[in-house]
């Protein structure tokens, strides 16, 4: 879970060359047999969707014994072995069609020495800054064969939010080859900061405002660093975020090129060291944003500015497991409806303290829609069987950056025009029943149709994202499959509590966030109040079943910017 033009969008996909899973690929192995010690049934001898069931799920894979379900990790891979025999157990097939209930994610873990590393500004007059890694920037290599990447006196080019939207007609580096420079831009859309509503998607946030998209532009583009300006409200998150997140071993999916397509360098610096910078170029930072802001802006040169870097880094190759499994349709089984939920988490920390809980166990982040996802695909494969195929996803190293829903949509087990929709599950919050339920990114696809229908059944409703500008709609696992053009839904946990209304869920929340989010205290706990999971898993698996049961294919809505692909694909 992560808190903190199509033309373009589609190009940002192609230019990624993940390795794929191709048909010399090592077969993956079989589901196991699962751990004698481990839970191999549920506390209910029926296949209805039950608290107790789903709980149990959780207190198993928030065991100790996962050592917080690192990916690529041996004691966390025993969680993928354990969800692969429970997928078994409950009568799902297995998804991949070698046979298996794995698909095998290459990745390299990566970490760049902060004692060794630089990145380093000369400007005029024998002015410098040396960006110290952490307080000042941080910035890491997606080269995945040299243990040194350097270069040396490339110029700084302000590139606006580094957008390239045809559909928009919006181009931020018109008029400029920025090869073998450095581009520096904001975070965000133009939209957040003028909150006009003609600009991209106004206030929120659109996939263009993602520091991911903007490191594959530049890339794109040719440059040879990326730096993007760090701001807390356009960011959604301080500083101290983004330091934790790009310090320390980064894992990425294994390239086909090594990484040669990617900048040399990509990284993050403070706004108060881009003002400086701008300020040594001759610019205010201000007028640039405010130019930056508007349709038609120019490339600006940041005169007299030159960046030098030098990463050393090691580099380590490693395997993780998305785990599949399906149960196939009476009438159209290559139809798929797909149910998805990150397994990984963030293994265990280190502490001076030998006595300190280092184990990050994920009870919340993300057990819980793991074993939602489980109890839904049991139901399911229960019967009667479904017309269409119903197949569970959980994949891998999310919390490294989406990377195994990254691999599925670059690697699919099933054609991705045949997927007919998902839903994403990640972070269930067990504070009981609430009469909303939350859709991050809401106004995106029909399948909120579908689900505002089931919901009304009960007298809940749809609650939007109440903060659309944070983007984080594209900050979990269903944004990989989105960007391929499958529709895809991500609903929440809702906020206004029967016990205790709105007041009481966002104090939930934000106790939640402050307190266990990504920390060892994160685990499951007897006393939770289940009543809300249970409903909440009832609804995804309400509708799953009515979907996998017609003939509908819902799109996204007129206006979404993953509408145009998902019309090429069905085209098809």
């Amino acid at each position: 879970m992560k808190l903190p033009a199509l033309t373009a969008v589609s190009a940002a996909l192609m230019s990624i060359g993940l390795a794929g899973c191709g048909p010399t690929e090592p077969a993956a192995p079989a589901a196991p047999a699962a751990d004698a010690n481990a839970v191999t049934s549920t506390l209910s001898t029926s296949p209805e969707i039950v608290a107790a069931d789903i709980a149990a799920r959780i207190k198993e894979l928030a065991d100790d014994k996962y050592e917080g379900r690192g990916p690529g990790d041996p004691e966390g891979e025993k969680a993928a072995d354990w969800l692969a025999a429970e997928m078994k157990r409950i009568g799902l097939a297995p998804g991949n069609p070698d046979g298996t209930y794995f698909q095998v994610v290459k990745m390299v873990a990566q970490t760049a020495d902060p004692k060794t590393s630089s990145l380093k500004i000369a400007g005029a007059g024998g002015k410098a800054w040396d960006l110290k890694m952490g307080p000042d920037a941080v910035f890491i290599t997606r080269d995945q064969t040299n243990k040194t990447v350097s270069f040396t006196d490339s110029d700084l080019v302000f590139v606006g939010y580094g957008v390239v939207a045809p559909e928009a007609n919006w181009n931020d580096y018109a008029g400029i080859d920025v090869k073998g420079k450095t581009v520096v831009m904001f975070v965000n859309d133009p939209g957040f900061v003028t909150n006009d509503d003609s600009l991209f998607n106004g206030k929120a946030m659109t996939y263009y405002g993602r520091w991911t998209y903007k490191f594959e532009e530049a890339a794109r583009q040719g440059a040879t660093a990326a730096l993007i300006i760090h701001e807390d409200r356009p960011a959604a998150y301080g500083w101290g975020v983004v330091e934790g997140s790009w310090t320390g071993e980064q894992a990425d999916l294994v390239r086909n090129d090594g990484g040669a397509s990617r900048a040399k360098l990509e990284g993050w610096i403070q706004l108060s060291h881009a003002t400086e910078l701008f300020k040594a170029a001759g610019l205010d930072i201000d007028k640039v944003r405010a130019a930056a802001n508007k349709r038609g802006f120019k490339p600006v040169p940041m005169t007299g500015l030159k960046a030098s870097a030098t990463i050393n880094q090691t580099i380590d190759f490693k395997e993780s497991r998305n785990v599949i499994g399906t149960v196939k349709g009476s009438e159209t089984p290559d139809e798929h409806v797909l149910l998805m939920a990150h397994w990984d988490h963030l293994g265990k920390g280190v502490s001076d303290d030998p006595n300190a809980d280092v184990i990050n166990n994920g009870a919340v982040d993300n057990a819980t829609g793991t074993a939602a996802i489980l109890e839904i695909g049991e139901k399911v494969a229960a019967g009667p069987q479904p017309k269409r195929s119903v197949t569970v996803l959980a994949v891998t190293l999310e919390e490294s950056g989406l990377l195994g829903s990254a691999y599925f949509g670059e690697n699919p087990l099933m054609p991705l025009k045949n997927i007919v929709g998902g839903i994403n599950i990640d972070a269930m919050q067990p504070t009981g029943m609430a009469k909303d339920l939350l859709v991050i990114g809401a106004g995106a696809s029909q399948l909120e149709d579908a689900l505002k229908a089931v919901l009304a059944e009960s007298d809940r409703t749809i609650r939007p994202d109440p903060s659309p500008e944070n983007g984080y709609f594209y900050r979990s696992d269903h944004i990989s499959l989105a960007k391929k053009g499958v529709p895809m839904l991500y609903a929440d946990s809702g906020i206004d509590l029967v016990n205790g209304g709105v007041a009481a869920g966002e104090a939930a929340a934000k106790d939640y966030t402050d307190n266990a989010y990504h920390k060892p205290a994160d685990e499951y706990d007897d006393n939770w109040d289940m009543s809300g999971i249970e409903a909440d898993t009832k609804v995804a698996n309400e509708v799953v079943t009515r979907l996998a049961n017609s003939a509908d294919w819902p799109n996204w809505y007129e206006g979404n910017e993953f509408r145009a692909l998902r019309d090429a694909q069905r085209a098809e």
